[in-house]
């Protein structure tokens, strides 16, 4: 276990990034079961921090740990060193509490436990999966053409780096249409995001309300397609976030959308 971690982590430069990887996943572990510990009501467990009336939340420690972590691994130089550790580590725990509030940043309120509140998690699983395949050693589409592997490279190759605009493009337009998991893949495996960029967009999502005025074809299409597919897969993927994270307030049985997808348009026949 030494020797592959001395080989794997420490010789390959990964250590900052193997120390932020653990204490993301340790704090966000942390503080889910700290959080789930006062909202049962557990006795001989701390409760909220207060101070008077005010309701002191974990961001706020997280955004201290983060500056001190990030200024300290910017001041440090040896790479290899139990000193970087430490501060990728103060760097990866801040981190983890900033994004378990990330819903209290976007909507500038308590949503916590609340429906909205599963961004959260999902921001906290998304760093996660971006961060386990950074350190095993995967890269996004077109790091080294654009020089920034450090190796110096090659000449430039014309043609590549416009199949890596094109992929990076396909990547903002399927996050755009609210594929996040494929956006985000299509950055490290090229295709993926072209793939999903030509697809029809989640409804909701940005694109849908720009491109698919309520009642067009493109609109039912993805209502559909939205009810048989998308749906079930974030039912599964609720209950598994349920049992780390905590359950929020019950997903509704009929989102909006599906509401007026029930309800037969001018459009359909009889």
């Amino acid at each position: 276990m030494a020797e592959w971690f001395g080989d794997y982590v420490v010789s390959a430069g990964r250590l900052p990034l193997f120390s932020f990887f653990v204490a993301f996943v340790a704090g966000f572990l942390f503080i889910r079961l700290s959080v789930r510990l006062i909202r049962a009501g557990v006795r001989w467990w701390p409760g909220n921090l207060r101070h008077g009336d005010l309701h002191i939340h974990h961001v706020v420690f997280g955004v201290t740990l983060m500056l001190f972590g990030g200024v300290a691994g910017l001041l440090i130089v040896d790479r290899e060193s139990a000193h970087i550790a430490v501060a990728a580590s103060m760097f990866g725990l801040g981190a983890a509490l900033v994004l378990d509030e990330f819903a209290l940043i976007l909507h500038l309120r308590d949503v916590y436990w609340t429906e909205q509140g599963r961004t959260s998690v999902d921001a906290v699983f998304v760093a996660v999966a971006l961060t386990g395949l950074l350190l095993s050693g995967v890269r996004p589409f077109g790091w080294e053409e654009f020089g920034l592997a450090g190796n110096g490279g090659g000449a430039v190759q014309p043609g590549l780096v416009l199949l890596v605009l094109v992929n990076l493009a396909g990547s903002v337009v399927s996050l755009l249409k609210g594929k996040i998991w494929t956006g985000l893949a299509g950055v490290f495996v090229p295709v993926v995001s072209i793939v999903a960029a030509v697809r029809l967009a989640v409804p909701g999502s940005p694109w849908e309300r720009w491109r698919y005025p309520r009642g067009s074809e493109k609109w039912e299409r993805a209502i559909r397609r939205d009810l048989r597919v998308r749906r079930p897969m974030i039912r599964a993927k609720i209950r598994f976030q349920e049992i780390i994270a905590g359950r929020h307030d019950v997903i509704p049985d009929a989102p909006p959308h599906e509401s007026a997808a029930r309800r037969p348009s001018a459009s359909r026949r009889p």
